[in-house]
């Protein structure tokens, strides 16, 4: 099979990740009339894709020597790697300079998450990322590790800890998982730790039934008034205690926005840092160092690419905040002003009256409040002041702030010195996994909610006559 991988990876075809074992047969079997069977090309393919990005066991080995020119190439990078008494890799965390030097001009919410890695050493990919002031993802550290487990979470919090110290000010999103509560609590004591609403509702699809009642649960858990979450939550308590008992068992303060500690912002779920786990589906079966150099190589391109973006952005706010605040601002001129003092305002809405306070940034729909940015309320109150509703924009959503979140790049490792003996000759063998016998799977089991909801999504209409789409019987020319 060596000589069929080589045959194929120097004269016939890439290796790249959408690269099946039927491709590899097919293009040796046109290219050369040679016959290969499935399980031959899956070979064939394997091992040129050894030759291209080095085999598992290389990846452990070059690790530490790979690890120290990126952080030659990226002063203040941050790296811990870890290895047990047999000198077996055990933990490594990744925290590039860019990243930490980019993070205070962020909104101080963090969402954490971890994906399982499907190599040959399996492990699992932890990642602790942000969101900047034009609503991209602003990845903040990596951590591979065994498995998700008290022990690994509580050390990668740890690592994280040298990052983005504890703060009263501080949020952090996840899932339920038990041992990233458990972590949290020892690392980060003073940080609010909210839950993603999304793993929340789909918990909920699964043990309990009624449509209805899952629509309630989502407006009470995106409600910004504590009057109109406590109407929701009669109905469910109503309709269904059972699931009324679910919700405050699952603490109302991690999950409603209304009732969360902190600064939660627009971040209601997990969803940026499951994002970036399927950017990088591809290099989690890679070798280590591939799936390391994969990760750096994203940042290099994205860091690269909205430094550009918000250099050449000529508005006081971020373009994602304007487009919101252009929408707002044609709605609020329909709103009726009537002041109250110097700092307040009564505008009459659709449906009820608001009381805008300009000078302390609030107002009663709590939207203002919340999400830092002025409320179509607000915008009102302001115009009726001849003010600017960007004065009244969180400093996060400054386009000062974007250009700075993205001054430092993110540069490939250094190799035009060589590297100290006490770094190169350091070992780090692979972990000892078990493997179980058939094909590793690469693809996540769908949960019981992800294959109902797969089940029912619209179909496209096809005609009846032809079987085509784009026309039905009456339109069809066939």
């Amino acid at each position: 099979m060596r000589f069929l991988g080589r045959l194929y990876k120097d004269f016939v075809g890439g290796v790249g990740p959408k690269v099946l074992p039927n491709h590899v047969a097919e293009a040796l079997t046109k290219r050369y009339s040679i016959k290969v069977d499935y399980w031959k090309a899956h070979r064939a393919l394997k091992y040129a894709r050894e030759l291209v990005s080095g085999t598992s066991e290389s990846g452990y080995e070059d690790l530490p020597s790979y690890l120290y020119m990126i952080r030659r190439a990226n002063p203040g990078t941050l790296i811990k790697l870890e290895v047990d008494e047999e000198d077996r890799f055990k933990f490594m965390f990744l925290s590039f300079g860019a990243s930490i030097q980019g993070f205070p001009f962020m909104r101080k919410v963090v969402v954490v998450d971890g994906t399982f890695l499907h190599g040959k050493y399996k492990g699992t990919l932890l990642l602790a990322t942000t969101q900047d002031g034009n609503f991209n993802i602003f990845p903040v550290a990596f951590a591979v590790v065994d498995t998700e487990n008290d022990e690994s979470w509580e050390w990668f919090f740890t690592q994280l800890h040298r990052v983005i110290p504890d703060d009263e000010g501080l949020a952090i999103i996840s899932d339920r998982h038990k041992s990233i509560g458990n972590a949290i609590g020892k690392v980060y004591p003073l940080a609010s730790r909210g839950i993603c609403t999304y793993h929340l509702h789909k918990n909920i699809m699964v043990k309990f039934r009624g449509a209805e009642t899952f629509k309630l649960v989502k407006k009470a858990a995106t409600a910004y008034r504590l009057l109109e979450f406590n109407a929701l939550f009669a109905q469910i308590q109503e309709a269904n205690p059972a699931l009324h008992a679910y919700l405050v068992k699952a603490d109302i303060c991690m999950w409603s926005r209304v009732h969360f500690q902190g600064d939660r912002y627009n971040f209601t779920t997990s969803n940026i840092a499951e994002s970036l786990n399927k950017v990088l589906s591809a290099a989690r079966g890679k070798p280590i160092v591939g799936l390391v150099d994969d990760i750096r190589s994203l940042l290099t391109r994205w860091f690269a690419k909205r430094r550009v973006n918000a250099n050449n952005m000529a508005t006081t706010l971020t373009t994602g905040v304007e487009k919101l605040l252009e929408a707002r601002v044609e709605d609020a001129k329909l709103l009726p002003v009537q002041e109250i003092d110097q700092h307040r305002a009564e505008v009459l809405g659709t449906t009820s009256a608001h009381v805008v306070n300009l000078t302390e940034k609030t107002c009663t729909c709590r939207r203002f409040d919340l999400d830092k940015i002025p409320c179509v309320h607000a915008i009102a109150a302001a115009d009726r002041r001849k003010l600017s509703p960007i004065s009244l924009c969180h400093h996060y959503y400054h386009t000062s702030y974007l250009q700075q979140a993205y001054a430092v790049s993110v540069m490939p490792r250094d190799v035009a010195l060589p590297v100290p003996d006490e770094v190169a000759t350091k070992i780090c063998l692979p972990p000892d996994v078990r493997n179980r016998p058939g094909r590793p799977k690469k693809i996540r089991i769908k949960g019981a909610f992800e294959a109902a909801m797969a089940s029912k999504r619209p179909r496209k209409p096809k005609c009846g006559n032809c079987g085509q789409g784009g026309h039905n019987r009456l339109t069809c020319r066939a």
